[in-house]
């Protein structure tokens, strides 16, 4: 981390989480943060469900709710980027506070509730992105919705001209009810309709499903089969988790979805389960708990074909991008791997 950057997070620790994550990305738009620009190499350069990424670690949803910084982002080290939440309308999400860092943990507490612009404005965003690499869109609902399916539909029907990929969020905690979406029977269904309304877009783009942590090995097995039926592209592995498992810090018990590094080890093992469930028949993508390249490698070895970050950011900045894509470089090569793809479940079994 380099001394700006290092400055720069100890000021936004000041303040409260909110404030910084806003003006995190006001610094951003300002080209007040060193960017590294694209980080690749033979080994790191992959495809994932058909996009072309020059390396396989990601901006997890969330941090760019409403599009306002792509052209920032594209710069930061990352091969792709996934933005959103997104809603049919707009809404305000939950009352504040409602963003926590856990600091002795190195994670944070969320119930955001889907805070965003709406579809509409970010769709019109979306419209100028960079090309430079994959953007997608985590598609929301709205709070209120009365048909929570149809908002996913509608969604995709207004932002999926202007996406590479766009992900089904059933595994957010924030929304009441919104992860009992995840039952077979409703979760068949609203993909069913989400998938008719990819079939309709000029250029049919990859549908994502992500999923909680919160799972039995059952319930994972269960999900994977719903989405090889339903001819998904992917599935991201995982969302925050409601455990408060071994948590030290003082707001341990806010409530919320928690992130970050206690995430790590329940993320990867659904991730694990996954991978066998779906017998490499399905791309994964491993999210949760990944601060460092070493477990960006344990996550690519019990299955995922590509990676995401978010929190770990909150504690070592946006460069963290970029060292972990070199350090992920160097791991392959040290291992024998000529590309991501080679490593992907070879370590599955050190999960189950």
């Amino acid at each position: 981390m380099n001394l700006i950057e290092r400055a720069g997070l100890a000021a936004l620790h000041r303040i409260d989480p909110e404030t910084a994550h806003g003006l995190s990305l006001k610094a951003l738009n300002a080209g007040l943060v060193p960017l590294p620009g694209l980080v690749t190499s033979p080994r790191l350069a992959c495809t994932l469900a058909g996009m072309a990424l020059a390396n396989p670690v990601g901006l997890a949803a969330g941090f760019d709710k409403n599009a306002t910084a792509l052209a920032a982002l594209a710069r930061a080290g990352f091969g792709f980027l996934e933005v959103g939440a997104a809603t049919p309308l707009p809404q305000p999400g939950n009352p504040k506070p409602r963003l926590f860092r856990l600091t002795e943990d190195r994670a944070a507490i969320n119930r955001f509730g889907f805070n965003n612009d709406g579809m509409q404005a970010i769709a019109a965003r979306l419209q100028n992105r960079p090309r430079s690499l994959p953007i997608g869109l985590n598609l929301g609902a709205n709070k209120t919705s009365a048909d929570r399916a149809a908002d996913f539909a509608q969604v995709l029907a207004t932002c999926g001209p202007h996406v590479d990929f766009a992900t089904v969020n059933v595994s957010s905690p924030n929304t009441e009810k919104l992860r009992d979406l995840q039952g077979p029977a409703a979760l068949s269904a609203l993909l069913q309709r989400v998938m008719e309304v990819r079939a309709g877009l000029a250029t049919p783009i990859p549908v994502f499903l992500k999923i909680a942590p919160d799972l039995t090995p059952d319930e994972v097995a269960e999900i994977g089969q719903i989405a090889l039926a339903a001819g998904l592209a992917g599935i991201i592995a995982t969302n925050t988790t409601l455990s408060r498992e071994g948590l030290k810090s003082a707001a341990r018990d806010e409530i919320g979805g928690l992130s970050g590094a206690p995430l790590f080890e329940k993320s990867t093992r659904v991730l694990a389960q996954l991978s066998q469930a779906t017998a490499g028949r399905i791309p994964l993508i491993g999210v949760g708990g990944i601060s460092t390249a070493d477990q960006a490698y344990a996550k690519i070895r019990a299955g995922a074909s590509a990676v995401q970050l978010y929190t770990a950011m909150v504690y070592q900045g946006i460069g963290i991008a970029a060292r972990i894509a070199r350090g992920l470089d160097t791991l392959l090569a040290r291992d024998g791997f000529a590309s991501v793809a080679d490593a992907t479940g070879t370590g599955r079994a050190d999960w189950l």
